[in-house]
C-alpha cells in the first residue's frame, strides 16, 4: 500500500464535498477521479499532495513514497537554462554515476567480494533510475511538448507563461514520482501531444492519479475509476467505457431495490395504520414504526444523477439535400482554404483539424455570420438551421435567464418556458439570475435550451462540449444521438465525435478533405495511408541536378517560410496565456492573426513548390 485515505471527510463551511471516503493507491495503478464540476476532485488531488488537509479521517502513506504534483513543480532559478533545470531532477543519478566511477577506480586494487556486491547493487539502482538514458529521456519528453532541442540552452525566464507550465510538466514527468498526480493534463495540448501523453502515462512504471474531462484519454489510460457523486465516493475497476456499463447496471439494480423497498414501506405503513389504534395490537404497530425509523432508505436513482434531459426534434423534415457547398473560399482578409461538400439528410458531419485552420470560420460562413471570399453555400428545400456558437456571445447579459428565453419565444406560456429551462437544470429561483452571472457551463445549457425550442432540422454546432463536465457531455450525446435531423459540428472531443459522427471533414493547412465514414474507421484509414506514404517517400528519393539561380530563390523562400513559422509558433504560444484563454474575444482575434500568417505561409509554399518543380525539370 503506497497511499490510503480512510473515512476521509472534507468541506468548506456548510458545504461538504465528500464524506467518509475510502481511497487507496496500491502499486502502479492508473486511477481516474471523475465527477461533476465542484464535487471535490481537485481538492482531493491537493489533499494527496499535502496542500490541503482532511477535516476528519486518516491518511496512511508509505515512508519512501514520492508524490509529484504539477502545482508543486518549481524552478530553482529562472535565470538558469532549461537543461540545467531538467538536470536538477537527476541529481541523485549524477551522485550515483560519481560513486560508480570511484568504485571502478578502486576495483583496480580492491578485488573484495564486498566491493563487487556494493558496485552491483549501485549499478542496479543506477539502471532502475534510467542513468544510462538520462539525456535521451530529457530530449524525448521535451521535444514531445512542442519544443526544439536548441530550446534546452535558453534561460527559463525567456519563455512565456504557457511554455513555463509545459516545461514544469516535463520536469514533473522526468522526476518519475511513485505517485504522479495529473489535474486536467490534456488542457491546451494539441491532439498529437495528447496521444503521445496517453501512451506515456499508460506505460509509466509507477502509479498515476488523474482528473480529466477527456473521456477518450481516461478510456485509453485508466484501469480504475473513482467517482465522487453527492459527497459519496465509489470505486469501479476498468476504464471509462467499463465504468459507464457498471454504472448503468448499478442504477438498474438500485431502481429494483428502491421499488422493492417502497412496496415494503407501503405494506408496513398499511399495517401500522390498521393496528395502531387497536389496544391489543398497539405494541405491534409501535414495533413496526420503530422498524421504519431504523430502516436505511434507498435513494431514488432518478434523483442520483443530476444531468440535463434534452429532447432535440425537428419541426419539419425538410428536403433530402441539406447543404451544398461549392468552391467555397473561407477566411477573413486572406483565404484559408476552398471547400466542396454536400450534406444529405440524417448525416452527422464532424469538422476536425488543428486550431486556427478554419473550422469555426467554415461554420460561421455556412451560417452567414461572416461573408465568404468566393464560391457558394446553399441550404436545401425547407431546411431550418439552428446554430450553437462556442463564443456564447448571442445573449443579452442584462436579461434574466427566464427573460432571455421568453423574449426569443414569446408565443410560449410561462409554464412552457420554465419547463424547458427545468430540462436543463434551471429550476426555482435560478431562472431569475441575470445572464452575466452565469458560468461557462450554465451559458452552454442556456444556449441548448434555445436550440431545443427552435426545433431545427439542421443543427450547426461549434464546440458544444466546451465548459461541460462529464455528466453534461454524456447528457448532450444521448440527446443528440436521438435527434431526428442532420448535424454539422466542430469538436476536439474524440469521444463525442466517435459517438455521433457518420462523416468527417478534416481542415488543415493542406485544405479540406471530406471522408464519409465514422471516426474510428477514419483514424484506422489514416494510419494505413501514412504507412503507405512513408514507403513511397523512401522509394522516390533520387538525386537531382541543381540549377543554381533557382536554387538561390528556393533558399530565400525557405528562410521566409522559416521566419513565418517562428512567427506563427509565437502566436500559438499566446493561447497558453491566461490573458487570452480566459477572454474569448482576444482568443478570436488571435485565431484571426494565426489564420493570416497561415495564409502567408501557404502563398510562400506555393511559390516554393513552383520553383522546386522547375528545378526538377
Amino acid at each position: 500500500m503506497q497511499y490510503q485515505i480512510n473515512k476521509g471527510t472534507k468541506g468548506f463551511g456548510a458545504n461538504i464535498l465528500f464524506e467518509n471516503i475510502q481511497f487507496e493507491v496500491k502499486n502502479n495503478e492508473k486511477i481516474a477521479v471523475i465527477g461533476a464540476n465542484g464535487c471535490g476532485k481537485t481538492t482531493l488531488m491537493k489533499i494527496i499532495a499535502s496542500e490541503e488537509e482532511l477535516d476528519s479521517g486518516t491518511i496512511h502513506k508509505a515512508g519512501s513514497c514520492r508524490i509529484g504534483y504539477l502545482a508543486q513543480t518549481t524552478f530553482t532559478s529562472e535565470s538558469r537554462t532549461v537543461q540545467e533545470e531538467l538536470n536538477e531532477v537527476f541529481k541523485d543519478v549524477e551522485i550515483m554515476q560519481k560513486q560508480l566511477n570511484e568504485m571502478t577506480e578502486a576495483m583496480v586494487y580492491d578485488h573484495s567480494q564486498e566491493l563487487l556486491d556494493r558496485y552491483a547493487d549501485l549499478q542496479h539502482r543506477f539502471e532502475e533510475r534510467g542513468g544510462y538514458t538520462v539525456q535521451s529521456d530529457i530530449l524525448n519528453i521535451f521535444t514531445r511538448f512542442g519544443f526544439h532541442e536548441e530550446d534546452l540552452q535558453r534561460e527559463v525566464q525567456t519563455f512565456s507563461g504557457g511554455q513555463k507550465t509545459r516545461i514544469a510538466f516535463v520536469k514533473l514527468l522526468l522526476s518519475a514520482p511513485d505517485i504522479l498526480l495529473l489535474d486536467e493534463p490534456t488542457n491546451h495540448l494539441d491532439l498529437e501531444t495528447i496521444e503521445w501523453l496517453e501512451g506515456y502515462v499508460k506505460r509509466y512504471p509507477k502509479a498515476v492519479v488523474l482528473v480529466s474531462h477527456d473521456r477518450t484519454f481516461i478510456d485509453n489510460v485508466a484501469d480504475e475509476i473513482y467517482e465522487i457523486e453527492y459527497g459519496v465516493m465509489r470505486r469501479y475497476v476498468g476504464n471509462y467505457s467499463s465504468y459507464v456499463k457498471q454504472k448503468d447496471n448499478d442504477i438498474e439494480r438500485q431502481k429494483s431495490a428502491y421499488a422493492r423497498q417502497q412496496k415494503e414501506i407501503e405494506r408496513m405503513e398499511a399495517l401500522i395504520e390498521k393496528f395502531r389504534y387497536k389496544k391489543n395490537k398497539a405494541a405491534f404497530a409501535q414495533s413496526k414504526i420503530k422498524y421504519l425509523d431504523r430502516m436505511e432508505r434507498i435513494e431514488d436513482p432518478k434523483e442520483s444523477k443530476k444531468s440535463f434531459k434534452a429532447s432535440f426534434t425537428s419541426r419539419i423534415r425538410g428536403g433530402k439535400r441539406v447543404l451544398s457547398v461549392e468552391e467555397l473560399k473561407i477566411g477573413y482578409d486572406h483565404e484559408l482554404c476552398t471547400i466542396n461538400l454536400e450534406v444529405m439528410q440524417g448525416q452527422r458531419v464532424a469538422v476536425i483539424g488543428p486550431n486556427g485552420k478554419g473550422k469555426s470560420t467554415f461554420v460561421k460562413t455556412v451560417m452567414g455570420k461572416i461573408p465568404s471570399l468566393g464560391g457558394s453555400v446553399m441550404l436545401g428545400h425547407q431546411i431550418e438551421p439552428g446554430y450553437f456558437d462556442q463564443e456564447l456571445a448571442q445573449f443579452n447579459t442584462a436579461n434574466t435567464i427566464l427573460e432571455e428565453v421568453w423574449n426569443d419565444f414569446p408565443d410560449l406560456t410561462r409554464t412552457e418556458v420554465r419547463s424547458a429551462l427545468g430540462c436543463f437544470l434551471f429550476t426555482g429561483d435560478e431562472v431569475f439570475k441575470t445572464v452575466d452571472c452565469l458560468s461557462g457551463g450554465e451559458k452552454v445549457r442556456l444556449s441548448l435550451v434555445k436550440l431545443m425550442l427552435s426545433q431545427p432540422n439542421f443543427l450547426v454546432m461549434d464546440e458544444p462540449t466546451n465548459h461541460l463536465d462529464l455528466l453534461g457531455k454524456e447528457a448532450l450525446e444521448k440527446s443528440l444521438s436521438e435527434y431526428d435531423g442532420t448535424m454539422l459540428f466542430v469538436s476536439h472531443d474524440r469521444y463525442f465525435i466517435s459517438k455521433l459522427a457518420t462523416a468527417i471533414l478534416h481542415i488543415d493547412e493542406n485544405g479540406a478533405v471530406y471522408t464519409p465514414m465514422n471516426y474510428h474507421d477514419y483514424i484506422e484509414g489514416n494510419k494505413v495511408v501514412e504507412e503507405n506514404q512513408v514507403k513511397v517517400s523512401h522509394q522516390e528519393k533520387k538525386s537531382k541536378p541543381v540549377n543554381l539561380n533557382i536554387g538561390k530563390e528556393i533558399a530565400k523562400l525557405e528562410k521566409k517560410i522559416a521566419a513565418k513559422e517562428e512567427e506563427i509558433e509565437a502566436l500559438r504560444e499566446l493561447r497558453f496565456d491566461p490573458e487570452y484563454y480566459h477572454d474569448y474575444q482576444k482568443m478570436n482575434e488571435l485565431d484571426n492573426q494565426i489564420d493570416e500568417v497561415n495564409n502567408e505561409i501557404e502563398n510562400l509554399m506555393a511559390q516554393w513548390e513552383e520553383y522546386s518543380e522547375a528545378l526538377e525539370q
